[in-house]
């Protein structure tokens, strides 16, 4: 390839650390589609002859065949993709086969790829997503009425539903897609035809390769197509993000499923058990997803870092942008099925929910409002008063609906009767009727919404 200004060989090191065929062998489909946009453009300008761009096409769908059936072959002397499939059409038709590079460089052509791999990349995780927020809304609207506690520092603080706690996970979901959105409306700009770093003296039609592409324009600089990969870093952000959302759900079903809490069963596909205790169920699945976030976290650095201080335009370094994006995505779409696989099937346990809902004084704050308004007091007299009735309830070991009135009058003498019609976990969930609150007719809205999101496709 570049042997002319060469005397010498690669040292055997210099072969191995130079070549990247192990992995951007993953970019063959999009190497030959950019090839394909390539030639037909060259021949359309006039730039190569028809009679070549006819070899080249047929044999470019001849590699395509053959990749397809026997995968691709890993020569470390050709280093890369791009000269993989290079050198299999020079075998096939011969030296024309050289015309296929006229007025692009390897630098355009692995911008191109890779934002091409990228974009379909996005695309899957999206679907992913989607099938991840059906599952949580479908499991949502069956719990819309389920009560269980909902924590802050992982304490009893307000009894919420399930439901409302499930589309909590739906919106981080929405705003993960709305963000491989822009990643992906960002990147759908094309390098191809910017060569080197300079562009290209040949009258090419950048136009028209972006459009066979499905990119909406070509890139505006030369310099700066061959050597961004912000559409990478675009992409490990976001999946970093979605990977962080999936582990705070998996770490939520690992604790709920832990005999202490008691809140689900997990399914048998999704657990594994002890090589030594028979009665184990380990949430494995869970477990792992978690992990995952901090390898795709892990991911996204190692590509800051890599890019962090180049220069413009091309450095070798820069072969090393493809390895983190490939790990973090197959990662991801592991975390993504498994995740939604466990929402599907997981069987929750209302009653334990419900049980633990009603302890750990969880309507103190209905208390608090009450008094608010019946009182006429302020909220922040109203959360004394209510600090030393749950003082006096766990004094006597009851919970605060189970206080006496005298106990509690002996605290406040304008508590009432009518405040034990607050007191109760029922009471409290249906009263949180604010836009997005845990009322369990505002959950519904909310499915409702989201449902009608799902059916369009956003």
């Amino acid at each position: 390839m570049w042997g002319g200004r060469f005397a010498e060989g690669p040292a055997s090191v210099m072969r191995e650390i130079n070549a990247s065929i192990p992995f951007d062998k993953r970019l063959w489909r999009q190497d030959i589609a950019a090839s394909r946009a390539h030639i037909a453009m060259l021949g359309a300008q006039g730039i190569v002859d028809a009679a070549d761009v006819k070899a080249i096409e047929e044999g470019l769908q001849a590699i395509t065949a053959e990749y397809e059936a026997d995968g691709v072959p890993e020569n470390l002397d050709l280093e890369d993709i791009h000269m993989h499939v290079e050198n299999r059409l020079a075998e096939l038709i011969g030296p024309v086969a050289g015309r296929l590079h006229t007025a692009r460089s390897r630098n355009d052509q692995v911008a191109t790829d890779f934002r091409l791999w990228v974009r379909d990349a996005i695309d899957a995780v999206d679907a992913g997503l989607a099938a991840f927020e059906a599952a949580l809304v479908t499991r949502a609207e069956e719990h819309a009425d389920t009560l269980m506690p909902g924590f802050t520092h992982l304490q009893s603080a307000q009894p919420v539903t399930l439901g409302h706690h499930l589309m909590a996970y739906y919106e981080m979901a929405r705003r993960d897609r709305s963000r491989f959105a822009d990643a992906r409306a960002r990147l759908n700009e094309s390098p191809l035809g910017s060569a080197a770093l300079a562009g290209t003296g040949f009258a090419v039609d950048r136009n028209a390769t972006a459009s066979a592409l499905g990119f909406d324009r070509p890139t505006a600089n030369s310099l700066d197509a061959v050597s961004d990969r912000d559409f990478a870093l675009d992409y490990l952000m976001a999946a970093t993000q979605c990977a962080l959302h999936l582990s705070r759900l998996a770490e939520e079903f690992v604790i709920w499923a832990s005999q202490p809490f008691g809140f689900v069963t997990l399914p048998d596909a999704y657990s594994t058990g002890s090589s030594i205790m028979p009665q184990k169920r380990n949430p494995d699945a869970a477990e792992l997803v978690r992990g995952h976030a901090g390898r795709v976290a892990g991911c996204m650095t190692a590509l800051v870092m890599t890019m962090k201080g180049l220069p413009l335009a091309y450095a070798k370094d820069t072969q090393d942008d493809k390895p983190p994006v490939f790990e973090a995505h197959d990662l991801l779409a592991l975390s993504l099925a498994a995740m939604t696989g466990m929402v599907e099937t997981m069987i929750f346990v209302p009653e334990r929910m419900r049980a633990l809902a009603e302890s750990g004084h969880a309507t103190a704050t209905d208390l608090a409002d009450w008094l608010v308004r019946e009182a006429n007091m302020p909220f922040r007299e109203a959360h004394h008063i209510v600090g030393s009735a749950v003082k006096r309830a766990d004094e006597r070991g009851v919970a605060l609906a189970e206080l006496p009135l005298v106990d509690l009058q002996a605290i406040d003498d304008r508590i009432a009767q009518s405040v034990y019609d607050v007191l109760t976990v029922d009471a409290s969930v249906a009263s949180r009727t604010s836009h997005g609150g845990t009322a369990p007719d505002q959950v519904r809205a909310r499915i409702a919404d989201a449902k009608a999101s799902l059916e369009k496709g956003e």
